[in-house]
């Protein structure tokens, strides 16, 4: 993998600035990953990193292999997405009294897809751009596509009540754009989006897959920037931890175009915060090991 030139600025997907400093260098499993923090807003995001279309062959062919030594689904992955999938179901249904059509971005196994259809009876369907999880996926009867353009060739035209997108949005080039595109072309008019990201102030967040690591409030920056309202958010631990909120998960409904004087609120003090989140971790993980963090099982 080769990465985009380290000269040349990636403006800041928030504000478009190009002003950033330099936040966090470290190497995730053999690879060198090299984040920055905007100056203007206080988006975390990384580069250099890979190109669009080196991006697309990497979730083709090699993220499984790097994440988890093989490319198709391995038995600790799969009970954390089932637990994970649960609790999504848990957090979205209280306000969602009924689902027609639900659209799962970063499907993989289809268990979050398998587990809201159990609940709904609703038509449900997948892009998952790994081809083993994907043909994993439809063998367990579920329509899956490599990408929302190969679904937009072979399906009629509809719009969806759910989309979802657990652990995705960090990993997309244009995080606001992307979103906006769903707002406009697949989320149906009273339709819900689902949201799960790592937070920047408890996870790790630093992989070489993770082009952005969020935080609660550039999320929701984000969120407003592509259109979209907050109806329900949460920062949490579940499923991996009892005590440490290494995830942000939100349900966000249509706000509409925002104006077009739209401006960034800029987060102040992110060094500090993520020096604190990382130090709590820490102190959480030593002393109440049990609550911290749960136990998965080897991963084979």
């Amino acid at each position: 993998m080769t990465m985009t030139d380290k000269n040349t600025p990636i403006p800041c997907d928030l504000c478009g600035s190009v002003k950033s400093k330099h936040f966090d260098t470290r190497s995730f499993r053999g690879l060198p990953v090299t984040n920055r923090l905007c100056s203007n807003c206080g988006l975390v995001y990384e580069s250099p990193r890979l190109s669009d279309a080196e991006l697309d062959a990497f979730y083709q062919a090699e993220y499984r292999q790097l994440y988890q030594g093989q490319e198709g689904p391995i038995v600790k992955d799969l009970l954390i997405q089932k637990a994970r999938a649960q609790g999504l179901l848990s957090f979205t249904s209280p306000h969602l009294p009924k689902l027609n059509h639900h659209l799962d971005i970063g499907c993989s196994s289809g268990l979050l897809l398998e587990t809201f259809r159990s609940a709904y009876n609703c038509i449900a369907a997948g892009i998952e751009p790994g081809n083993d999880y994907r043909a994993h996926a439809r063998l367990r009867g579920l329509d899956v596509f490599e990408s929302l353009d190969a679904l937009g060739q072979v399906t009629d035209p509809v719009q969806f009540d759910l989309i979802s997108m657990a652990h995705v949005l960090e990993h997309i080039p244009d995080p606001a754009g992307y979103l906006r595109c769903l707002r406009e072309t697949w989320l149906a008019p009273k339709g819900l989006l689902l949201l799960e990201v790592p937070n920047l102030y408890a996870h790790d967040s630093f992989e070489v897959a993770h082009l952005y690591s969020f935080s609660e409030h550039t999320l929701r920056q984000i969120l407003s920037k592509a259109g979209y309202k907050i109806v329900k958010l949460e920062v949490h631990g579940q499923p991996r931890s009892e005590i440490i909120p290494l995830y942000i998960t939100i349900l966000a409904s249509d706000a509409g175009n925002p104006p077009k004087n739209w401006q960034v609120e800029p987060e102040r003090n992110v060094r500090l915060k993520r020096t604190f989140g990382m130090l709590r971790r820490s102190f959480l993980s030593r002393f109440s090991p049990q609550k911290a963090w749960k136990n998965f099982g080897p991963n084979k």
